[in-house]
């Protein structure tokens, strides 16, 4: 995206579309770690339910060994045939199982007889009982081993996700018949209580997925963040732009205006001056009276005056050639105070400076910075309409030089403070509004900065960075 298209761009707008993105992304990352986190904790409830499943159906081979050797052939042998009811037997089939079960996590063993009823069980309460058919009991009677999950509570939405409460159990369904044959004697029901076991990864699933929202969420913010500095680099950038284009504009107008004001001051300037000449020489002609001399005297002071004027407008439209050498910063500052000396007196201006017989050499044009600081001093002059102060304080830092030249006038408002470097602006009824533009200029010609703050009835203060030696300069 260029500089120019992002600039036409609304601001707040210009990310707006990543920032969409960003929400799009952590919306399908969440959705898609959802089925994730489903998938991860299915299969391990699957593993555990398969392995659960294998265990009852190695325990049920087990048993029926173990209930066919040591129970039903001596049962048979004493008594002729099993009866259940009886109490010897009952207690001969419970003390095989329990020992054919012992160590084994199983919760209940139920007998079936080939009709349906419970002959045993470990539970004593189920003595007898002919509970409801189930499909695992019609297969085991035809011969097949199955096993069947039971729960007392469905999944959280019916999204696969199970709920911490509720109970799962496995039923497990096993034909009981002599080993070697087909003959059914009846059917080993084994019941593995697995709530906890099942809690157990079903926890881990929110875990797993609570992780991945907060993971996601982590990306999310990353994004945002990096969005974010994103934005702000490109509206200091697009910020910049703008401004550099601004300067570009003006400097474009001001070259043109001051080829235009060079060439006018030029044409102005030597007619002016044939206008001064004659008007000094017709005062001096033996026969000219008083108010002659009173109207060639203002014809004098208002071409010079003029001539000032254009003056400025021709430091302000050429370029000055920088007459560099070696100078003192206070020597400038202490001649433009004793210029200025009779109208400080006049409007009661107080001077303070931290000069004190202090020495700031400095390579410099010494012409154009006193004329720089004389335009400072009488903007503060200006300023101020009874007594006040004006203080001069200067710093060294380094390989540079801090000017602060603060006054105790008016102050500038907001508005103008943001144009008063703009040529020919002013707030002054008489002034061409070129004085701090040519201030400017002089300083950045060496290699300076200038910086003004200013409150409305709390004064301004001038700050000026000149180098003590600007770059690629020599010595003379």
């Amino acid at each position: 995206m260029t500089p120019n298209l992002i600039k036409n761009i609304p601001e707040g707008k210009q990310f707006r579309l990543v920032k969409y993105f960003a929400l799009a992304s952590f919306i399908v990352l969440v959705i898609f770690s959802f089925p994730f986190s489903v998938f991860i904790s299915q299969k391990a409830k699957d593993i555990l339910i398969e392995s659960y499943k294998n265990y009852a159906l190695l325990l049920g081979e087990n048993l029926n060994h173990q209930v066919f050797v040591y129970f039903s052939l001596p049962v048979v042998t004493k008594y002729g045939r099993v009866k259940l009811r009886e109490e010897e037997q009952q207690n001969l089939m419970d003390q095989v199982i329990r020992d054919a079960t012992h160590g084994f996590n199983i919760d209940v063993v139920n007998v079936y007889t080939a009709n349906g009823i419970i002959g045993y069980s470990t539970d004593s309460r189920l003595f007898g009982k002919e509970p409801k058919k189930t499909q695992g009991f019609e297969e085991a009677m035809k011969g097949e081993k199955s096993s069947i999950v039971l729960s007392d509570e469905d999944d959280l939405w019916g999204l696969e996700i199970a709920k911490l409460e509720g109970r799962k159990v496995i039923r497990t369904y096993i034909p009981f018949h002599p080993p070697g044959t087909d003959f059914l004697i009846g059917v080993f029901e084994i019941v593995q209580d697995i709530t906890e076991q099942y809690k157990s990864i079903t926890t881990f699933q929110y875990y797993v997925f609570g992780l991945s929202i907060l993971i996601m969420s982590l990306i999310f913010l990353t994004l945002l963040f990096i969005v974010h500095k994103a934005e702000q680099i490109i509206r200091h950038r697009t910020k910049e732009q703008q401004e550099l284009e601004a300067q570009l504009h003006l400097s474009e107008r001001l070259a043109s205006i001051g080829e235009m004001v060079a060439g006018i001051s030029h044409e102005i300037k030597n007619p002016l001056g044939i206008i001064q000449s004659t008007a000094e020489l017709l005062g001096q002609l033996p026969n000219t009276d008083d108010k002659k001399k009173r109207l060639t005297n203002v014809i004098t002071e208002e071409t010079s005056r003029l001539n000032e004027k254009i003056m400025e407008f021709l430091d302000f439209a050429r370029p000055q050639a920088l007459n560099l050498q070696e100078c003192r910063l206070e020597e400038i500052i202490k001649k433009n105070i004793s210029f200025l000396g009779p109208e400080l007196e006049k409007k009661h201006i107080r001077i303070e400076n931290n000069l004190n017989g202090r020495s700031f050499k400095i390579l410099a044009d010494q012409e154009l910075l006193y004329r720089a600081f004389l335009n400072i001093f009488i903007n503060a002059i200006q300023a101020m309409v009874g007594d006040g102060t004006i203080s001069v304080h200067i710093s060294k830092e380094k390989d540079v030089y801090l000017i602060e030249i603060k006054d105790t006038g008016s102050g500038i408002p907001d508005k103008a403070l943001k144009k008063i470097f703009n040529p020919f602006f002013t707030t002054k009824q008489k002034g061409s509004g070129l004085g701090l533009s040519i201030v400017k200029k002089t300083i950045e010609d060496h290699q300076g900065t200038l910086r003004i703050e200013s409150k409305v009835n709390e004064g301004t203060l001038v700050s000026i960075q000149l180098p003590r030696r600007p770059q690629g300069s020599f010595s003379y």
